[in-house]
């Protein structure tokens, strides 16, 4: 399908450090990235009305990559399978961390999805619900629904991981516990994911292989290729495929993630991202200025006294600040 500038369309499905496979109709064509797309124009901050529109700099962008996994793309058709990206179409969302160095770069992992899949072990390794919470806010941030996945159901001997997946669902989360064991959960979280694109977040050891085996023959043996690559050497985010599912829909692992450093979000607008503060927000003495840690009279600070927001939780939240 052409786009508007008469370029071909396709969906970036794959990529190793700065080649993409794009998937048009049944082709596979692998891209280069046109200059521009590393580019960003700059252009006159006055009245548009007022003076004629014209670039007056060029700056590099602050993104370690302009292209994710998931990306609608417009790209030439060089021939003998190969392409170059000369546009990246509007996203409905990505999901981003701040890129590890010095430097505040953008990492974009993936883009335009219908949900994150944060998989978590019941135990070996025991589940750490700070970094879920961390995956939780980052979806929130992103706009993207989230699905827990709990494996390993078979080996959960400790009842408060039973007592936080409740937590999470009264929140409004929905949460899977699953066996490739016992086959618990395998058919809801096969439901969950047909037709939709998801991306896996969650630590290595936690089980992913195993679950994608079970919803799917091969697919984890397909996808731990990928995770096995990454630990040579490759970067997690230079080195992503997407993977189409038989039953519709397809998936992003992303192995060697262990941490999503929070992108462009705001000191202040983080409680608004834990479901449980919303309701307390602007109703502290010092209002939009609290900061939910230290000030008297702060609604947020009542309402963990009040056992009406989980004191970890909280913790969590003044643990991302």
């Amino acid at each position: 399908m052409p786009t508007q500038n008469g370029l071909q369309e396709g969906l970036v499905f794959k990529r190793s450090l700065r080649s993409y496979w794009v998937r048009v109709d049944e082709r596979e064509v692998v891209c280069s990235v046109s200059s521009l797309l590393w580019k960003e124009l700059e252009y006159p901050t006055a009245d548009p009305s007022s003076i004629r529109p014209h670039v007056v700099g060029v700056s590099e962008i602050h993104k370690v990559s302009p292209i994710a996994i998931g990306d609608r793309v417009g790209f030439s058709d060089l021939g003998n399978g190969a392409g170059r990206i000369m546009e990246i179409l509007p996203r409905k969302n990505s999901l981003s961390r701040r890129a590890p160095g010095p430097k505040p770069l953008e990492q974009v992992i993936v883009s335009n999805l219908d949900q994150a899949v944060i998989v978590f072990a019941a135990a070996r390794p025991s589940p750490s619900w700070n970094l879920m919470d961390r995956y939780l806010v980052s979806a929130e941030a992103a706009g993207i629904p989230a699905l827990i996945c709990i494996t390993k159901a078979d080996l959960m001997r400790d009842p408060s991981i039973a007592a936080e997946i409740q937590n999470y669902e009264t929140l409004g989360y929905r949460a899977v516990v699953t066996s490739a064991v016992s086959g618990e959960g395998i058919e809801a979280i096969t439901e969950c994911l047909k037709d939709k694109v998801s991306v896996f977040l969650g630590k290595s050891g936690v089980g992913k292989t195993t679950l994608l085996n079970a919803i799917q023959p091969g697919l984890g043996l397909r996808v731990n290729e990928v995770s096995m690559a990454t630990g040579k050497g490759k970067h997690t985010t230079s080195y992503l495929e997407m993977f189409e599912l038989e039953m519709g829909g397809a998936i992003i692992d992303t192995p060697g993630i262990r941490e999503l450093g929070l992108w462009d979000v705001p000191a202040g607008d983080l409680a608004g991202l834990f479901p449980e503060m919303r309701p307390c927000l602007g109703q502290c003495r010092f209002g939009a200025d609290c900061t939910h840690t230290h000030e008297p009279d702060c609604a947020i600070k009542t309402a963990v006294a009040e056992g009406r927001i989980a004191e970890r939780r909280y913790l969590s939240y003044v643990k991302l600040r």
